[in-house]
């Protein structure tokens, strides 16, 4: 039988890159996706336009519109294919702090109940799969504030004598004594379920604890979406606040096409509990300021915005990603996008959507 590979989120932005490179393996996928990002942020962020693109282009992809905390319903997609479940791409969680603040319930649930739940099927049904979780760099909480930048026109920046200068923050970084938000606490408790899962019990697990994952397929919005809803924002005319740090807060990014084959790389050659920062490191990186103005010159418009003297609760200054430990273990993975491609694409793709 054709190997099967589960994707939860499927059709947000990267578990649908992840479905449309499985298939070209020759994976057959079931993708997990109840359109809860609809119900987050409204409709302008549902992600109902791609799943109906993948389920009439594909013939080998099978959609499932259930919620990753309904047990029994998930239970059947494993009961149905069991060992024949090679791989779980876990991509479906609540991605935002403000949101995380507001209805704390199901963030937690949804995040860290949902990942247990997809861990357990995983142990009982396909002991022997591949299970990659998506994290975030939100796990450290708001500790690179505490570091030495430097202020410059357009961005704060490490200092250059800093460890972490070079290439960015690397995993041994501690979690403790921050703030994390909301958000950020369920996504650490799902990161530190699926090592567990690897250590105590074998499986073949890891985390990749994310910067900003971008792409053209990503439905963004204010409250999640940063290049996105930015150049969205833009080319529509639209109003758009900046929060906090004079707009200098800088954010590595990573195309999805480039996230979703450093996961493949894991999955021929995986590992136990592992965890990687994955983001654009210094390859790819901006402020909120340097996103505007590449905007603006890719769309020709000018975008009207807001300064809110106030940064979002446990948001980062500065983050760049350090690779080091991903590109030393699987060296035959590298960059595709540059920022500049990247925000062309996503442009592209909005041009086409919107």
């Amino acid at each position: 039988m054709t190997d099967i590979a589960i994707v939860t989120g499927s059709s947000g932005m990267v578990g649908s890159e992840a479905v449309e490179f499985l298939l070209g393996q020759g994976f057959a996928v079931h993708g997990v996706d109840n359109d809860m990002r609809s119900i987050f942020f409204g409709e302008q962020a549902s992600t109902v336009w791609n799943e109906r693109r993948l389920t009439e282009s594909y013939d080998n992809y099978t959609h499932h519109s259930v919620d990753i905390r309904d047990r029994a319903n998930v239970e059947r997609v494993f009961k149905t294919y069991d060992k024949d479940i090679k791989l779980i791409v876990h991509s479906a969680a609540q991605p935002s702090h403000d949101w995380a603040a507001e209805q704390a319930m199901t963030d937690f649930t949804v995040n860290a109940n949902g990942t247990l739940v997809l861990l357990e099927l995983a142990r009982r049904y396909c002991p022997d799969t591949v299970f990659i979780y998506m994290s975030t760099n939100k796990v450290y909480g708001d500790r690179p504030n505490s570091f030495p930048f430097v202020e410059e026109e357009t961005r704060w920046e490490l200092e250059s004598k800093h460890p972490y200068y070079a290439q960015g923050i690397d995993e041994t970084m501690i979690i403790d004594e921050c703030m994390h938000s909301l958000f950020g606490v369920s996504k650490l408790s799902g990161d530190l379920m699926v090592q567990e899962f690897g250590r105590y019990f074998g499986m073949k697990t890891a985390c990749f604890r994310a910067g900003c994952l971008t792409g053209s397929a990503h439905s963004g919005t204010e409250l999640h979406g940063f290049l996105s809803y930015l150049m969205m924002c833009t080319m529509k005319k639209m109003p758009y606040k900046v929060y906090g740090y004079k707009g200098k807060q800088v954010r590595d990014n990573i195309h999805s096409s480039d996230t979703v084959a450093a996961l493949y790389q894991f999955y021929k050659r995986p590992g136990v509990g592992k965890v990687y920062n994955l983001g654009g490191g210094r390859h790819s990186n901006c402020s909120v300021l340097e996103a505007i103005r590449m905007c603006e010159e890719i769309s020709g418009n000018k975008l009207k915005w807001e300064y809110v003297d106030k940064a979002r609760a446990g948001d980062h200054i500065w983050w760049i990603s350090d690779v080091t430990r991903f590109k030393t273990d699987y060296p035959e993975w590298d960059y595709k996008y540059t920022l500049q491609q990247t925000l062309q694409e996503i442009h592209d793709g909005l041009r086409k959507r919107l």
